[in-house]
This record gives structure tokens, sequence and C-alpha cells, in this order.
């Protein structure tokens, strides 16, 4: 499963924001503390989503956009659980 992100750095609260218009459709955005220096970003990028999604850190890569605010995640394991649990987390996100 692939997820587009738009990742907001050095915020003062970590999680999951909400959902934001995209130039390539609708993304997940996502709060971090730490900075876009060194992979530190992306690493709590993944840490973060695989915390939300119930998965190992492993099973999630940025694919592109390393560099930048926008990102594309991969998420590989069974496509129907990824689902359900995507699922769950943009019902509670919308509740906020």
């Amino acid at each position: 499963m692939r997820l587009r992100l738009k990742v907001q750095p050095k915020a003062r609260r970590e999680g999951i924001t909400g959902l934001t218009p995209d130039p390539d459709g609708t993304a997940l955005k996502l709060a971090v503390g730490a900075p876009p220096e060194d992979g530190k970003a992306n690493a709590a990028v993944i840490a973060l989503l695989a915390d939300e999604l119930g998965v190992a850190k492993s099973v999630v890569s940025v694919v592109s956009g390393a560099t930048d605010r926008r990102k594309l995640v991969e998420i590989r394991g069974d496509e129907t659980r990824l689902r359900a649990a995507l699922d769950a987390l943009l019902q509670r996100v919308e509740r906020n």
C-alpha cells in the first residue's frame, strides 16, 4: 500500500493532524518533532506511521520525497489488514 504524506518537521506536537489537498490527490498530514536533517524526520515519519497502523517499522519505507515535505511511503503487508488499520486511523483523524 502506498500513501501520500505532507510532513511538518520540528513540530511541537507529533501526530497525524488530518488530510490535506495535494497536487496528486489527497495527502495524510503528519507532524513530527525531528528536524529535517540527516534523515531524522524520515525516521520519525516511519516510526509514527508504524505505530499508528500497528506494523513494524521495517515494513514502512519512503519511496519518494526523502528531502521534501511531500512524501510517498510504501507499507508492505496484508492489504486487507492495512486497509482496515488505515480506515480506523482516518476515522480517528476525522473525529478530532
